[in-house]
């Protein structure tokens, strides 16, 4: 990537990152984060995604970073949140066969925090036939799975068995990409590589189809000016087998998401800002440029990476019913 290229893909991440920052209290959980008709994707989804793409961040920058130090804080931030992993423990009780709890709780596992009393609940209901018949699309069973994992629970096979049934995995024709595909794939990889914290986790059957694809896909969505969807697809350029991003990305493709990004740091997940829309109403600003400005900084942040195999996490933290590590 050229030079000047790579400078507008820091200044991405560092504008995305100090908006994200300054609206960290919009992830915060309210009142009816527990509620039996609480809107998860209002309250627990966007604190999930807070915690997947820091854990990223944390793992994939040097400690002497600024961006480091920031994610590092919003992923305490979120810690807290969910009152050290109480939350879960709680969750687990309520509603023992959501998967949701599971899929949040993995993206704090992975950069170290733990509650090792909700893991072991969930260990238990993880054996049940009603835990393993619960019936979810492909993408999202294979999601499922990798949680698991990262909370210690093993099911030998079961991942390279759901691969061929996802849009990714069937290498299907790629004419018949569009958004619902597109979304789908991003989150193959994303599963598959644990968030773009693991060198090398692709096979080499998808990594040579997206090699070939990807250009002529991110064209299209960035001419549609689809922030969110680009971003996606972005972070999965990244991921694959080092090569030449220039060989992938299309040469200007930072340029144009640089250039939809607001003057705050934050990034529409469609489309251009009217300019005074925070303003006007900033819980819908806010919804709608959430996650399209957390993903374009974990693009960024994977495009200019140190490998991941030179881990800069945590440790492991512990809930208020864990003993320090």
């Amino acid at each position: 990537m050229t030079a000047p290229g790579t400078r507008d893909v820091r200044r991405v991440a560092e504008d995305a990152l100090a908006w994200v920052t300054a609206h960290h209290a919009r992830f915060a959980l309210g009142e009816d984060a527990l509620a039996a008709d609480g809107r998860v994707d209002g309250t627990w989804k966007p604190l999930g995604e807070l915690a997947r793409v820091c854990a990223t961040v944390i793992r994939r920058t040097a400690p002497a970073d600024p961006l480091h130090a920031r994610a590092g804080a919003l992923l305490e931030f979120a810690w807290r949140q969910t009152r050290d992993g109480e939350l879960f423990a709680l969750l687990q009780r309520l509603e023992p066969f959501a998967t949701y709890p599971l899929e949040v709780y993995a993206a704090f596992a992975s950069a170290g925090y733990r509650h090792p009393a909700y893991e072991e609940a969930a260990t238990v209901v993880a054996r049940t036939r009603g835990w393993r018949l619960t019936e979810q699309d492909p993408t999202r069973r294979l999601g499922v799975l990798k949680a698991e994992e990262r909370c210690g629970i093993h099911r030998p096979g079961q991942a390279p068995a759901l691969l061929p049934r996802t849009w990714l995995g069937g290498l299907p024709e790629p004419w018949t990409f569009e958004r619902a595909a597109g979304y789908a794939l991003t989150h193959v990889v994303f599963h598959l590589t644990d968030w773009g914290r693991a060198d090398g986790a692709l096979p080499p059957d998808l990594a040579g189809y997206l090699a070939d694809w990807l250009p002529a896909w991110l064209d299209t969505c960035l001419d549609a000016e689809m922030w969110d969807l680009g971003s996606e697809l972005l972070a999965v350029a990244a991921t694959l087998p080092r090569r030449p991003l220039d060989d992938v990305v299309p040469p200007d493709a930072w340029q144009r998401l640089r250039a939809a990004q607001d003057p705050s740091g934050a990034i529409r997940e469609e489309g251009r800002d009217d300019g005074d829309g925070e303003a006007a109403d900033p819980e819908r600003y806010f919804a709608h440029h959430y996650h399209s400005t957390l993903l374009a900084a974990f693009a960024a942040v994977l495009t200019t990476a140190r490998p991941a195999g030179a881990p800069s996490g945590t440790g492991t933290r512990h809930g208020r019913q864990g003993a320090p590590a």
